[in-house]
Order: C-alpha cells, then sequence, then structure tokens
C-alpha cells in the first residue's frame, strides 16, 4: 500500500458542466460505484442530475459515516438588501466511498459564512442575520432565516430586522 494514494480522477462521463473557473475538488460515487456521482467544486456542490447548489445555498450540512445529508436554504421573500430564507427538504447521499468530499463539503459550507448573528425579537421569536461570500462574486449576500415563532410579516419584525441586517453590513463593510 503506498503512502502516496492517489484518487482515480473523475470519470470524464460524469463530469458536470463547469465554468471556466470552476475546478473539481472531490468527488464520490453515489451508491455503488457507477453512473452516479456528487462533485464538490470551488462553486458549489453539483448533484446527480447536473443541478449544483452553490456553497451559499446550504445551510447545514451532515455527515452520518455513509449518508451526506444537505439542508438547501430556499428563498421565501425578497427584501431591500436581503432575502429571508428557509429550509427546503434535506437532500441524501448514500457514499460507500467518500473519499475528501464529506471534509470537503464542510469546509465550503463553513468558508461560505462570513458573519452570523442570532438576535431575540419579542414577544417570542427571533432571527439570524447571515452574511455569505459566494464564490466568483465580489462582497457579501444577506439574509435573515426566522425562528419558527416569530411574526415574520408583522411590520416591527420587518423593521427591526431591516435595522439589523443594516447594523451586521456596517460591521462588515471594509474600512473607508
Amino acid at each position: 500500500m503506498s503512502l502516496f494514494r492517489r484518487r482515480p480522477k473523475l470519470p470524464p462521463a460524469l463530469r458536470p458542466p463547469l465554468e471556466a473557473d470552476e475546478r473539481v475538488l472531490a468527488w464520490a460515487f453515489v451508491g455503488e460505484p457507477g453512473e452516479q456521482v456528487v462533485v464538490a467544486t470551488n462553486r458549489g456542490l453539483w448533484q446527480p442530475g447536473g443541478r449544483r447548489l452553490g456553497w451559499h445555498e446550504i445551510h447545514k450540512a451532515e455527515w452520518s459515516g455513509r449518508e451526506l445529508r444537505i439542508t438547501p436554504a430556499e428563498v421565501a421573500q425578497e427584501r431591500p438588501g436581503y432575502t429571508v430564507m428557509v429550509d427546503a427538504p434535506i437532500i441524501g447521499f448514500l457514499l460507500l466511498e467518500p473519499g475528501e468530499l464529506p471534509d470537503q463539503v464542510r469546509t465550503r459550507v463553513t468558508r461560505s459564512v462570513a458573519y452570523t448573528s442570532h438576535h431575540p425579537l419579542p414577544p417570542n421569536g427571533g432571527v439570524r442575520v447571515v452574511g455569505r461570500r459566494i464564490s466568483g462574486a465580489d462582497g457579501l449576500s444577506w439574509s435573515v432565516r426566522y425562528d419558527a415563532r416569530t411574526a415574520v410579516d408583522a411590520d416591527p419584525v420587518v423593521d427591526v430586522t431591516d435595522q439589523l441586517v443594516e447594523a451586521a453590513r456596517e460591521a462588515t463593510a471594509p474600512p473607508a
């Protein structure tokens, strides 16, 4: 056994349609080796079927030792300067030979988060303000996720959320 074993290259027939500056970081067959792969690139996670989730579009990634579970973000509402996000249905991938894929996914999702802060909102509830990096784009993309019991459309909640996002933007702005 060699100390410098190299992972086999991604079969060309299974390579997703990468952008010009996109490169493969890790990949793994889904289920038994054969026809479907999950591919991590510097831009996001390619799923079987050719759909890519950007790292900033993944709320959570969990690795059980056999299954990679991804909770994508879904846009619930667009507001001036930020989006309101909710969890989309969880996507699971059985990876019998995961290689470096779970580590790359965890690292890339974590790196995409540049700012996060949770704030309680009266009377009961709260909001998480998040600034995320998008590969290939300058600046941060701002979003919020409300706790389950929060009245997300109530005018006072929207006003406070607007103020919290603006304060986060100011706190992370480069010095002039």
